[in-house]
């Protein structure tokens, strides 16, 4: 019975984002939570290319009539990603476990899955320390940064937003597992942005609600002001934001384990403190959701912790903490699209 989810657990780890082995089998055990024996065959003969429901029948030997009501039926159950064209007509790709089929379960959660999620976590992030290119980036609130700096659009979340046409928002999955598992927190939980394709994909699946760029703007700010770091996809032209604590943010909270988590984020800056401004009063420490910053008689930045979200410097009444970019050599400039964000994390991996 095994076989199948064996060959899909080889499957997804072709793709970009990977799906690493495990010793315990863990990642079995999840396939299994999530798709049937006829859904895993199916889900094997998609890649990373959209297409039509004949193009996938033939390849599975299959009639496209009966194929595809599957295809439509797995792709509203969030196992792979649906696109239409002009005519309407869907076509169909795999989707990567993450970013893709996990957090297209936000609103289907299991304790049985997310008990096998965060114990599959470590494993994931594994993976992804390894990787230069990373599926997301943190951008720095805009507030935290000098009149003086020069910003990219790419880095300031008010204009990613109001470039968009189609914007869809849905809960923050991380804070919605953990609120079900019995570890909430009070943040906000609706601050999940999709644009673009994948916002189409989450409104017709009810994963989230259409929105327009003003309310985008509003969500955006309520982040802001609760002190959640920002998270974009990884390229000039992300197709999502998210906003995020390190209390429950799986890929903030894991990376507090490791060794100098701020060589492993896509990110620009860093906190400096201005210690003849600085009151040691704390307020800093507290939003630091990476816990890199120490208050004595004055605060200090541990800088292979800091990941240059702005957080802190957004809740300095006194000024006494400022954003600095990194030496030009360290900064991350990301790609231009998520074709080419996936595609250097497939040659990262050796898969090109």
């Amino acid at each position: 019975m095994n076989e199948v989810y064996e060959k899909l657990a080889e499957h997804l780890d072709k793709l970009p984002a990977g799906f690493p082995r495990t010793e315990n089998g863990v990642e079995i055990r999840i396939l299994k939570h999530l798709f049937t024996e006829k859904e895993a065959r199916i889900a094997m003969a998609l890649n990373m290319r959209a297409e039509p429901v004949p193009a996938i029948a033939k390849r599975l030997q299959m009639a496209p009539e009966d194929l595809g009501p599957v295809l439509e039926s797995m792709s509203r159950k969030g196992l792979i990603f649906r696109l239409r064209k002009k005519n309407n007509q869907p076509i169909y790709m795999a989707a990567q476990f993450v970013i893709g089929i996990w957090e297209y379960h936000v609103k289907d959660l299991t304790p049985e899955l997310i008990r096998d999620f965060n114990e599959y976590v470590p494993y994931l992030l594994d993976y992804w320390k390894e990787q230069k290119t990373k599926q997301l980036r943190v951008i720095p609130v805009s507030k935290s940064l000098s009149a003086q700096m020069t910003i990219m659009p790419y880095e300031e979340a008010e204009t990613i937003i109001r470039s968009q046409s189609k914007i869809v928002v849905a809960p923050c999955i991380c804070r919605k597992e953990h609120q079900m598992a019995g570890h909430g927190c009070d943040y906000p939980l609706e601050v999940c942005l999709t644009f673009g394709t994948g916002a189409f994909y989450y409104e017709e699946n009810g994963l989230g609600r259409s929105i327009s760029v003003d309310e985008a703007l509003e969500i955006l700010q309520k982040g802001i002001d609760a002190g959640l770091v920002l998270q974009p996809g990884n390229s000039k032209k992300p197709v999502n934001i998210c906003m995020c604590c390190g209390c429950c943010c799986q890929i903030l909270k894991n990376l507090k384990k490791m060794d100098q988590p701020a060589k492993l984020v896509n990110s620009s800056y860093f906190a400096q403190i201005d210690e003849q401004s600085c009151t040691a009063c704390g307020v800093c420490a507290d939003r630091c959701h990476m816990n890199a910053i120490d208050v004595e008689d004055t605060a200090m930045v541990d800088l292979d912790l800091c990941i240059g979200c702005g957080v802190c410097v957004a809740g300095c009444e006194f000024e006494a903490i400022s954003l600095q970019l990194k030496p030009e050599q360290q900064r991350w400039e990301p790609p231009e699209n998520v074709f080419e964000t996936y595609l250097n994390i497939a040659r990262e991996r050796g898969l090109l």
